[in-house]
């Protein structure tokens, strides 16, 4: 018997007729953040995520139990948002989809398990989100002109169910975020800007809270 179509070997870069230049930027992000990452430790094993939107119903993402520190084009997958299905897409694949669904301004997300996001999730699970003040690299988060200004990173439970957690963090963050980011408790950290470039600096901003883990 001929295996049935959604089986089929699907090309990871051959899925959506996207134009090709902007296709090949959403690829290249995709590879340049999670080589970013991968080069602090902050996407041990095969952890994380990273994804760069084509255009308005198209993204690039990493494909499941890939290592994202040495990723090729090959473990690039692109998905419709609008019929995201796909044989390697991830687990966590929905939780990107749904942020690009929500706020189409979002041009990519990035998604690490760095030890300090980690501990601190878990650390201020209880309080429900981690505050950021007083650090000078919250201003990498636009709209934040100052230091001064407390900023809470949401803090969700963890859960293997994408089709009840998906919700519960678009509940959460509203119409429009306070924040570009949010934590899974002993999990890791989500962030996104309006261009790859902006969601790395907002990456960064969040993990200067690192010291907090320091003596």
């Amino acid at each position: 018997m001929a295996p049935t179509p959604d089986i089929l070997p699907i090309s990871p870069v051959a899925r959506l007729p996207q134009k090709p230049a902007e296709q090949e930027a959403a690829i290249q992000a995709v590879l340049d953040g999670a080589a970013f990452a991968g080069g602090r430790g902050w996407v041990p094993a095969t952890s994380g995520n990273f994804s760069a939107r084509i255009d308005a119903d198209g993204i690039a993402i990493t494909a499941t139990g890939t290592d994202k520190a040495r990723l090729t084009r090959d473990d690039i997958i692109t998905v419709s948002l609008s019929d995201p299905a796909h044989p390697r897409a991830s687990a966590e694949a929905p939780l990107h989809v749904d942020l690009y669904r929500a706020f189409p301004e979002i041009g990519a997300i990035y998604h690490v398990h760095s030890p300090a996001a980690t501990l601190l999730s878990l650390v201020d699970a209880p309080k429900g989100a981690v505050r950021i003040q007083g650090f000078e690299l919250q201003k990498a988060l636009a709209g934040v002109k100052t230091h001064e200004v407390a900023l809470d990173i949401p803090i969700f439970a963890n859960s293997q169910d994408m089709a009840v957690l998906g919700p519960q963090v678009l509940a959460r963050l509203g119409g429009a975020p306070a924040i570009p980011g949010y934590l899974l408790a002993g999990h890791g950290l989500y962030a996104w800007g309006r261009t790859p470039a902006e969601a790395l600096e907002v990456l960064l901003g969040f993990e200067f809270e690192r010291r907090r883990l320091q003596p």
